[in-house]
């Protein structure tokens, strides 16, 4: 006698329906999750720089309190300016003082250069008289054989041409020393060239007793007041550069494949999980630091733990997304985040 093939109850259609429709979710979040990887290891990030004075001083002016948002170009703080002032007013002076005697010095050159001029055009014309009185005695000398002149006419023309060759040489020692007597005022330029330096290190020196935002940001960890001496490279507090967003998201390297800068991303923050933010990859870090030892290169390369160590699990490496339209009032330095990218979309896909 054949019997009839058992059917199931009607009492298991239920939970085999409910665990089909669990395996269908199952593998549409995994297929989900390998096509748009999401991690919350992740947090907010921006640049930020330390403001130091490059001058020596005390703060007479502190502008800014601490975590208070400023635009570029707002003044942070205050150095007491007097004592560049002050040099800059003594250098200018000092430029004055030189150059009114840098122009009595040159009237007293123009001098003595006329006056070399002159005792040069003496020896010329000393040079011309000793010239012609040489002249004169060797024409006249060969006559005195012929009787047509006399012994004494002779010793005369001799006796006037020695005078007019002391003449000459005295006019040329003249000359000498009045050429060695003509100064200069080329100290006196160089001088003025070092005075020019000093006055421009004093006006940039003033200038920077001014300490101002370089780019809209947030003042943090300020720890001082007005009266406090600031020194030079000193940081006094830290900005923000709130102009610029990222989200820092470290993502398995097995989830890496096709991401690549200007891929398509969301984040939101932890602190408001209610708002996403659009965001496209900046960049993708080319090195962490390992942790198995080894070989380790020197600098700063991020540190990322592995949270598994009997296992063999993925090394992390960060992705440097930049946040469009950001919520300043919301993003703070170091926020959790959470981060989910689009390999192979373009920036207008559609992102949930």
């Amino acid at each position: 006698m054949t019997t009839p093939a058992s059917k199931p109850p009607k009492k298991a259609w239920p939970a085999i329906v409910i665990v089909l429709i669990t395996v269908a979710l199952l593998v549409f979040v995994i297929v989900l999750i390998d096509r748009s990887p999401r991690t919350d290891d992740a947090y907010a990030y921006a640049d930020t720089i330390d403001v130091v004075p490059e001058v020596n001083g005390r703060i007479v002016e502190l502008a800014v309190h601490d975590n208070q948002a400023v635009k570029q170009g707002d003044l942070l703080f205050q150095i007491d300016p007097r004592p560049y002032q002050d040099a800059l007013t003594r250098g200018k002076a000092s430029l004055v003082a030189l150059n009114r005697q840098i122009e009595l010095t040159q009237r007293s050159v123009n001098a003595q250069q006329y006056n070399a001029e002159s005792v040069r055009a003496a020896v010329e014309s000393a040079r011309a008289a000793a010239a012609q009185a040489t002249d004169t005695l060797n024409r006249t000398a060969p006559l005195l054989r012929n009787g047509y002149v006399s012994a004494d006419d002779v010793d005369r023309l001799r006796t006037t041409q020695r005078a007019t060759q002391a003449q000459l040489s005295a006019a040329q020692l003249q000359a000498q020393q009045a050429a060695a007597a003509v100064s200069g005022v080329d100290a006196l330029v160089a001088q003025r060239a070092v005075i020019e330096a000093e006055i421009s290190i004093a006006e940039l020196n003033l200038e920077f007793s001014t300490v101002r935002a370089p780019f809209d940001g947030r003042v943090v960890s300020l720890k001082t007041s007005t009266g406090q001496f600031a020194s030079a490279l000193k940081p006094v507090f830290t900005l923000i550069d709130t102009r610029h967003w990222y989200v820092v998201a470290n993502f398995r390297e097995t989830e890496l494949k096709g991401v690549r800068t200007g891929t398509p991303a969301t984040v939101y923050l932890m602190s408001d999980t209610g708002q996403r933010f659009r965001g496209e990859v900046d960049s993708v870090s080319y090195g962490v630091s390992p942790d198995e030892g080894g070989f380790a290169p020197p600098g700063g390369l991020p540190r990322i733990q592995r949270s598994l160590n009997w296992v063999h699990v993925s090394q992390r490496f960060p992705v440097k997304i930049r946040v469009d339209n950001p919520n300043p009032e919301l993003f703070r330095i170091g926020t959790s985040a959470v981060a989910v990218l689009y390999p192979g979309h373009g920036g207008d896909a559609q992102r949930n």
